[in-house]
């Protein structure tokens, strides 16, 4: 039981989980996503597994800025299985990720939650974060 880095055997459980967020997945292209990222080391994806079964799943990113001398971290993707939630799974992922965060010299980490994800805000704010109040996007296709 514990965290670890994804491997591409984990690509459909990683595609359910995205799935129950409502984000159908191609398994093959997130399976060369998953490889591509992998050999990043400023993209991470970490998954949690108990008894040989990945229950849940993170991705982040380390952005490097420019005018500061720290860095900052974005969580990109982050699901807990339905059955599984309010177990703490989600705190010690999330608590994993900023420590590595703070190893990389990250002074914040930043993530986007739909407006529509209630249960998941309030799990963010527990963990300590705040909403900002804006957010720019721009579609490209």
């Amino acid at each position: 039981m514990g965290i670890r880095k994804a491997r591409t055997t984990d690509v459909a459980k990683i595609g359910e989980l995205l799935s129950q967020l409502g984000y159908p997945t191609d398994r093959v292209a997130l399976g060369c996503k998953l490889n591509y990222l992998s050999q990043d080391t400023d993209h991470l994806c970490l998954v949690y597994e108990q008894d040989g079964v990945v229950l849940a799943f993170i991705a982040v990113c380390f952005v490097p800025q420019m005018a500061v001398s720290n860095d900052l971290a974005l969580i990109g993707y982050f699901a807990v299985e339905q059955q599984a939630r309010r177990k703490g799974i989600g705190k010690q992922l999330e608590a994993y990720c900023e420590q590595l965060a703070r190893e990389r010299n990250c002074n914040c980490i930043q993530v986007h939650c739909n407006s529509k994800r209630i249960d998941a805000h309030r799990f963010y704010e527990r963990q300590g974060y705040q909403e900002s109040p804006k957010y720019f996007s721009k579609k490209l296709f």
